[in-house]
């Protein structure tokens, strides 16, 4: 007969026997010790997902075989955004090549690319009604483009089936085939191309080992050589042992680099694997953080505890849009 399984005991893995033969109990197996859980502040917590909207952009999500970031890198802003039908498309897969101590998407040998998922994409976007769409995807170094081909694809599908909707793309760095990849997708013409920091130059090596970050200012630098009209984003988390000044060091690097907009969002630990939350950043620091980014001439930040980069992307874009027709007509006068 077999036993029930708590919806913890699913999350935490099988547990050892509680019992054992009473003539040889020292070999009974003992239960691993696991790591404390860190608990978060008040201001983290959210509602579990359990709208009817929720529901439904999740039977789509599936019907069309898409993966979202949104459960993929377990987002905590998923039962507010999709319970408003706004969903993150993650393509090329739910297998990324690399592995960063952050990241909650797995690591492996990922499967050969959908060539449909472009249409399929589309798809969700009409039925969705979206007026904003945000497209991210794995890592794939073992594409020869690094699945920039496919990126263009999506765009192309998109401006077919929603013209009216604006595309916001996520991108991974290219490494290795940066320079045509970004020049294959700036001739797309997304709307606005965000490459994430993701963290301070120290903790590269340990957060993020795959990559450089001179190297992905230099896309971003990039993407604004080939194409100064295409809004360019880029962001951090916070609590992972950055100081402060390595924060404000970040934001005039990418002012340098010309970035339009930036994030800053609370770190948190996936699984007891990756990297731990060194510190829970506070609302008031992330809003002093903010502050100082709008006083180095972002056209748009977005700076709170549960920030993340496509969280009320659509809204955002519209403010960025605005602000800079605002700056064009102040230059021209």
């Amino acid at each position: 007969m077999a036993h029930a399984v708590s919806l913890q005991d699913w999350q935490d893995g099988p547990k050892a026997p509680k019992w054992a033969p009473m003539n040889d109990l020292s070999s009974a197996p003992q239960p691993e010790e696991r790591p404390a859980r860190q608990r978060k502040p008040d201001w983290i917590r959210v509602k579990a997902p359990v709208t009817k909207g929720y529901g439904e952009t999740r039977k789509l999500m599936r019907d069309l075989n898409l993966n979202t970031v949104c459960e993929e890198a377990a987002c905590p802003n998923i039962g507010e955004c999709w319970t408003k039908k706004h969903a993150t498309v993650m393509i090329l897969g739910d297998v990324c090549t690399r592995a960063c101590a952050f990241c909650n998407v797995k690591t492996g040998m990922p499967r050969i690319v959908d060539q449909d998922e472009p249409e399929h994409v589309a798809t969700a976007a009409a039925k969705l009604g979206l007026e904003h769409i945000v497209i991210t995807s794995v890592d794939r170094d073992d594409l020869p483009d690094g699945g920039a081909g496919h990126f263009v694809k999506v765009i192309e599908a998109l401006r077919r089936n929603t013209p009216d909707t604006t595309i916001e793309i996520l991108t991974p760095d290219f490494r290795g085939k940066m320079r045509p990849s970004i020049e294959a997708i700036a001739a797309a013409g997304p709307d606005v191309f965000n490459h994430n920091l993701e963290t301070v130059p120290r903790l590269y090596p340990t957060i993020r080992p795959g990559a450089r970050y001179y190297a992905s200012l230099r896309l971003l630098e990039e993407v604004k050589r080939h194409d100064p009209m295409i809004f360019t984003k880029s962001g951090i988390m916070l609590g992972l042992g950055e100081q402060r000044l390595e924060v404000h060091q970040v934001m005039d690097d990418m002012r340098c680099a010309d970035i339009d907009f930036m994030t800053m969002g609370q770190y948190l630990q996936p699984t007891p694997k990756h990297a731990k939350v060194e510190d829970f950043v506070t609302p008031k620091a992330f809003s002093a953080f903010g502050a100082i980014a709008r006083a180095k001439g972002f056209l748009q930040v977005a700076s709170s505890p549960l920030t993340r980069s496509s969280y009320h992307a659509g809204d955002d874009f519209a403010e960025m849009r605005a602000a800079r027709e605002a700056k064009l007509a102040k230059a021209k006068a």
